[in-house]
């Protein structure tokens, strides 16, 4: 089952088309990387799918549910979300924020104490929040959030502003929530390598528009190696390759070729050298991960 489905989802303002069009389909269980530069509609996106923000057009379902219906709220109390900086009132202890949040959305009393403890907060439940570190209100948002035990949880940049120690931290306890309570989890970024290292399945939005949806192994796929292949004279080289059924494109002044074994590629070049042909440079690349997120997001992104 897939825990959020979108259909033809559309956000306007004025006369900007900020969300367009958007497919979105995030599996029961996973951890669903959700990726674009700023400004991309990430946040847009993700205020709709709470019902934050009204859709110009479209379709969201929300565990199964449609989210224009009346009863909406009853969807709503099994998702849990920390969209944007968490808010707080710091006068107030870490527990005494959590007392109010706990107390509106009617949950056990208990819980406060099991979530500051899965936020790793416990030993400063009493500390006013005034006082906290940057990283200790984000994980008190994150535990504000998890108070109901939601079965979605939805995170807008939760490592925004942290340092790499609290980056750290912060993704281990995301990745520890699908198995350890079952949650399913939408975590937005515009840092492919945090996204890199914590999701199962990936979207990639830009200018609102989704370019990308797959599994983070499949976008691993699209990095796959080739040959660069640069003669003294390209045109008659490609050629050669057409007669023996080696693809090949253009690329600047080199040929690009898929991987060959050891065996074609010795007999390719004593081809070329038979035509009198030199071999200026022959080597094996790979497209990073960035480089291919710099394609699909027209190089406007933040890395």
């Amino acid at each position: 089952m897939n825990v959020i489905e979108t259909q033809d989802l559309c956000k306007q303002y004025g006369n900007a088309l900020r969300v367009a069009h958007l497919d979105l389909a995030v599996p029961e269980g996973c951890i669903y990387g959700f990726l674009g530069p700023n400004g991309a509609g990430k946040s847009t996106t993700l205020k709709m799918i709470l019902g934050l923000v009204r859709p110009t057009a479209g379709e969201i379902r929300v565990l199964g549910e449609r989210m224009d219906r009346a009863d909406r709220l009853t969807v709503l109390r099994q998702v849990g979300s920390l969209i944007e900086s968490p808010s707080y009132y710091g006068h107030l202890t870490g527990e005494e924020n959590l007392r109010i949040v706990q107390t509106l959305r009617g949950v056990p009393e208990k819980n406060i104490r099991e979530v500051l403890q899965i936020v790793r907060l416990d030993g400063q439940r009493g500390k006013k929040v005034a006082h906290y570190s940057l990283g200790m209100k984000q994980r008190l948002g994150l535990a504000a959030a998890l108070l109901g035990y939601p079965k979605l949880l939805i995170l807008d940049e939760p490592t925004n502003g942290l340092d790499p120690a609290g980056i750290q931290e912060m993704r281990e306890l995301i990745c520890s929530l699908p198995e350890r309570y079952g949650m399913t989890v939408v975590v937005s970024s515009h840092l492919l390598s945090e996204i890199d290292q914590m999701a199962d399945v990936v979207g990639v939005i830009r200018e609102g528009e989704l370019v990308f949806q797959d599994t983070l192994n499949a976008l691993h796929g699209c990095s796959r190696h080739h040959l660069a292949l640069r003669t003294t004279n390209n045109e008659v080289a490609r050629g050669l390759l057409a007669q023996k059924n080696i693809r090949c494109d253009q690329e600047g002044d080199y040929l690009i070729l898929p991987i060959l074994s050891d065996e074609v590629t010795a007999l390719l070049s004593r081809l070329l050298a038979e035509w009198n042909l030199g071999v200026v440079r022959l080597e094996e690349r790979q497209k990073s991960l960035e480089d291919i997120f710099l394609e699909l997001t027209g190089k406007a992104a933040s890395l």
